[in-house]
């Protein structure tokens, strides 16, 4: 089913201190492991994973920890963003295996097929038109490799929507809980991202509403089909 709200976009970018600072209080510990878990199920271990929209790079770090033969490049076009990670890499010890770095998400500076893998979470509903950005995801990541995107979903209506503030953010100050209800409201469902994803060339990835508040697309590896 369709949403009934219309999108209301978000800035693309949340790159002041306050904003970023603001995420990174957020407990999203639980999420980033199921994330992390989701990656781990459809990929084997090792090689080299591009994280686009790192944020503040808890992610990259899960999944460095659970995986030690795994390397991430990890990207993020928010400074003040990854500001937040590099501390966090820094101080888990994994600066050998976490690498950091400023660029947008649809101009990669990467090779075709330079990654084993592609992932990002929440990061999808920050861009007005994420085609060029999954055309990116596609040529960077090898023809075999494994992709995960999450990401939030929009709401079927206002009364949902606040529904889903009150229950997931009922312990969060007044700015956390407008950066999530503004993030749902810019959010895509799961027929948008099926129709944006086969603009960008893509055709064997799985769409699918994973929990009251995300939609997941995913592929897994398929290298040792060939």
């Amino acid at each position: 089913m369709e949403s009934q709200l219309e999108r209301i976009l978000e800035p693309e970018w949340m790159d002041t201190f306050e904003e970023a600072d603001a995420y990174d209080r957020m407990d999203h510990s639980a999420v980033n492991r199921a994330f992390v878990e989701t990656l781990l199920a459809l990929r084997s271990d090792g090689g080299t994973v591009l994280d686009v929209g790192t944020g503040p790079a808890h992610i990259p770090i899960e999944l460095a920890t659970r995986s030690r033969a795994t390397r991430v490049v990890a990207i993020d076009a928010a400074r003040h963003m990854l500001a937040y990670g590099r501390r966090h890499v820094e101080r888990t010890g994994l600066s050998d295996r976490v690498r950091l770095a400023c660029c947008d998400g649809k101009r990669l500076p990467f090779a075709d097929g330079a990654f084993d893998a592609v992932m990002t979470n929440s990061i999808v509903h920050h861009i007005p038109d994420p085609v060029p950005c999954f055309r990116e995801m596609r040529r960077v990541l090898k023809r075999d490799g494994a992709l995960l995107i999450r990401d939030l979903h929009r709401p079927h209506d206002r009364d949902e929507l606040d529904r889903l503030v009150e229950t997931h953010a009922q312990d969060a100050d007044p700015t956390q809980r407008q950066l999530f209800a503004d993030s749902l409201h810019a959010a895509f469902t799961v027929g948008e991202v099926e129709r944006m994803l086969r603009a960008a060339g893509f055709t064997d990835v799985v769409v699918s509403k994973t929990s009251d508040r995300h939609w997941t697309a995913e592929r897994a590896d398929r290298s040792a089909e060939r």
